[in-house]
Parts: C-alpha cells; structure tokens; sequence
C-alpha cells in the first residue's frame, strides 16, 4: 500500500521531476539571468542563448541605455545591425525597436519599473496584451522578460524546460501544466522558480541540440 497511492498525479509529477534534478545535480542560482539595464534586457528579450554576448556588450559598454529613454538615444544616434552585428533586415533588429516602443507607450523607463509590473495581475495583464502586439513576442518570451525582471514567480516554457519534465517521467503537455510542475519542484527546493528554470535550461542545453 505505500506512500505511492497517496500521492496524486501531480505530486508524483513534481516527486519525478525532483528526482531528476537531484540525479543531475542541478543546482539553482537566484542570480541567474537577471538584468538592471533596459537596452540589455531588451535585447537579451530575443530568448535564444546567441543573444546573450550582444545583450552583455550592451550592458558594458552603453551604460547610458540603463533606461529605456537613454537606449532610444542610443538607437537614433547608433547603427544598432553593425553594432550587433546583425544584418539591417534582420527580425531581431526590427523586435529590439519595436519593444522600446512599447515600453515607451506604457511609460516604462527602467527595470525597476517593469519589474512591478509584473507583480501586480492587473499591470501584468495589461504589459503583456500590449508587448504581445510585438511580431515573435509569445508567453515564452513575455515570461522570459519577467524573469529578467527578477520575477520569483514565472517559467519559461521552452523545449529543453518540457523536455526535462518529460525525461523525467511527469505526464504532463501544455505549457501551463509544465509551468506548474517547475513552480511547484522549485517550492520544494525553497528556489525561485525562475532559478530553477534557468538551472534547468543550463543542464539541457548541454545535453541536446538547440537553443533558448
């Protein structure tokens, strides 16, 4: 009889995928992923691993772009492509130029202030309805925005954080189930489920092909 039929399909998800992290010797870093730079953070907002160096150069070397304000300046007075090293055509650049818009439309000049956006149902609603008229902005990245923000309380749902889920053995589909199975592992470890995200993104980037 055991403890087994007490456990709930969920609870025996969450057991499964625990497991899993402790096999891998995951271990969650708050620190992880987290910008207080505005220009950094929208650029890095393109979700995908080869991003990140572009986002860091930003952040070194554009001190100025902290805010939103001072990375529009920045793009009217610079050529962001050669920059980037990306070319004028590019999605990426085009994204990077409309997500200031919006963040000027809805009267956000720093982190601190989209951070709080975040934490609040109504403010969040209406941040992701707005960023989502964004081309290429979906949950998966309005979540990995969030994070940035050092949100304790969102997941990234992309193919390594659902492959890992499944590797592990947890029945579940959609994103949002996904999502909840990580929240509730990263309880059980007293993480932030955004650390536990990006702990397990880490291990599976390593492990199969592709990229966030």
């Amino acid at each position: 009889m055991g403890d087994d039929l007490l456990m709930t399909p969920e609870t025996q998800d969450v057991a499964m995928v625990l497991k899993l992290v402790d096999e891998a010797g995951l271990e969650p870093n708050e620190d992880e992923r987290k910008w207080d730079h505005m220009g950094a953070l929208i650029t890095d907002a393109r979700y995908k691993a080869t991003v990140w160096p572009r986002a860091r150069r930003i952040y070194d070397e554009w001190p100025d772009s902290r805010t939103t304000s001072g990375f529009r300046a920045r793009l009217e007075s610079e050529d962001l492509p050669t920059y980037l090293k990306w070319r004028d055509s590019s999605p990426k650049i085009k994204k990077i130029y409309d997500l200031v818009s919006v963040m000027e439309d809805l009267g956000i000049d720093t982190v601190a202030e989209l951070s709080i956006r975040f934490r609040d149902l109504g403010q969040e609603q209406e941040t992701r309805r707005a960023l989502r008229g964004v081309k290429h902005v979906g949950p998966k990245t309005l979540d990995y925005i969030a994070i940035l923000t050092r949100s304790s309380n969102h997941i990234a749902v992309d193919q390594h954080i659902a492959a890992f889920v499944r590797v592990a053995g947890a029945r579940v589909k959609t994103y949002d189930q996904v999502a909840a199975i990580v929240r509730a592992a990263a309880a059980e470890l007293s993480c932030s489920p955004g650390a536990l995200d990006a702990a397990i993104w880490n291990y599976m980037s390593t492990q199969t092909a592709g990229e966030r």
